[in-house]
């Protein structure tokens, strides 16, 4: 059988997509890319936001089609299907199976019924949990290893956790995915090992929140322990970590990034606001003079360190005076990356009953400030970077074929900008060259090999 994938939303929900992939390959099913030549289609979907609902909703009526030709069977699994099974079902009969989170240990033999003519009705999912008191239950270690890697040779996503148990009001996730629960070490290191035997030359980090991971398991946090452990693996050049909360920095951590070759110098930390009334509303762990000292502490003992962020604007009872303190504060701290996003209202967590809802059309006016505002920053950091030796991994060619494509250590795949590399020799994708820095574009560098 063929079977044909989508995947929709976070690099975490990727890791999910290519362990079915990896579990369905394991059962001689074949992987295809063209939806027209698959027989069963499988949706992969994200419930985060409405914007992410709606992307999953119309990716289904889209695949839809596709069962008026060769494809007999569609599967949607995923976050919006945890959260909306019920509904899902009733609204989109078009679907032949919907696969829940908790439903991931039992993924082949749901498909397996499925295949079997048993109809979808008879497959019990029991009632869907809102707010789940256990975790759900992770892969298991065999299918974390023989995943099937979807992001190429350079870099692989490590997933150290899943769920969250941060409870922040406005977010989904803990109802959806459940408490925060970290995989064992060795484990983890396992994988990690069998990555770099693939040949994969960095790796990517992922939790819902990183700073989390091995609270549950050992009592006391353990990133900064996993990541030097990772840095000993050989074949790894690379080693970052992302979604770490500022409450979650500690000095270890930082000592750790600062000390460890192989450890990008790069610090993804959502703040989402820095009003300490915004921040208490949204139930975050943290408050302005807390995330001060972080990026204070980071500059001060890595002084090339980039720190990416993400902020809301919009959060219910976001006053003017809110607002212009974020702004102020973007101005002044001057992050090297930053991704602004408006504030969603979703159904079932405790912002959606606040008061104080704020316009879209306000949100949207104050998130067109904040990215022209980051918009000068940017160009403003990449300009001092002129003239600079840096080290690329090459990953491709643009189309005309006149640059190679390629990542310094501060550029996150899918999320920064590129580094667009000239060279007058051929150059291979997985190569690290060192590049002197010529020039900027908007977010992205363009380099030239170092003589």
């Amino acid at each position: 059988m063929k079977v044909g994938f989508v995947s929709l939303g976070c690099s975490k929900n990727l890791v999910d997509t290519e362990i079915a992939i990896g579990i369905l390959k394991k059962h001689e099913m074949e992987i295809v890319n063209n939806p027209e030549d698959a027989d069963m289609i499988i949706i992969n979907t994200c419930g985060f936001i409405d914007p992410a609902k709606e992307e999953a909703i119309n990716t289904i009526l889209e695949m839809a089609e596709y069962k008026k030709g060769k494809c007999k069977y569609l599967v949607a699994m995923g976050c919006l299907v945890q959260r909306y099974t019920d509904e899902l079902r009733k609204a989109l009969p078009e679907v032949d199976l919907w696969i829940r989170l908790d439903k991931y240990e039992d993924f082949y033999k749901e498909i397996e019924k499925m295949i079997n003519m048993q109809k979808e009705e008879d497959i019990k999912y029991g009632e869907l949990v809102k707010y789940p008191k256990e975790p759900l239950p992770l892969p298991s270690q065999k299918d974390f290893l023989q995943r099937e890697i979807s992001t190429g040779t350079n870099f692989a996503y490590l997933k150290i956790g899943e769920g969250c148990s941060n409870r922040c009001t406005y977010c989904a996730i803990p109802y959806i995915r459940g408490p925060f629960i970290s995989r064992k070490e060795e484990d983890i290191i396992e994988e990690a090992k069998e990555l770099a035997n693939k040949g994969i030359k960095e790796l990517i980090v992922i939790a819902q929140d990183t700073t989390k991971y091995g609270l549950d398991l050992y009592n006391k946090p353990k990133l900064a322990d996993l990541l030097k452990k990772l840095c000993s693996i050989q074949g790894i050049e690379w080693i970052r970590f992302l979604y770490s909360y500022p409450e979650g920095i500690d000095d270890e951590l930082i000592k750790v990034v600062k000390e460890e070759d192989k450890i990008c110098k790069y610090f993804d930390i959502p703040i989402q606001h820095i009003s300490n009334s915004v921040l208490k509303r949204m139930n975050r762990k943290t408050n302005r003079l807390n995330i001060e000292d972080v990026i204070n502490k980071i500059r001060k003992n890595i002084p090339k360190a980039i720190i990416r962020t993400t902020v809301m604007v919009g959060f219910p009872g976001e006053d003017k005076s809110d607002f212009n303190e974020l702004y102020e504060f973007i101005k002044e701290v001057k992050f090297e990356n930053l991704g602004a996003f408006t504030y969603s209202k979703e159904e079932g967590t405790p912002a959606a009953r606040l008061k104080e809802q704020i316009h879209p059309m306000t949100k949207k006016s104050r998130y067109n400030k904040i990215m022209q505002l980051q918009q000068g920053i940017s160009k403003e950091n990449l300009e001092k970077l002129k003239g600079k030796e840096m080290k690329v991994l090459v990953e491709g060619n643009t189309f005309d074929e006149k640059y190679y494509i390629g990542r310094t250590q501060y550029q996150v795949p899918d999320i920064d900008g590129i580094t667009y590399i000239k060279s007058d020799k051929d150059l291979k994708i997985g190569d690290f060259v060192n590049c002197i820095i010529v020039d900027t574009k908007e977010y992205d560098l363009i380099a030239k090999i170092k003589a």
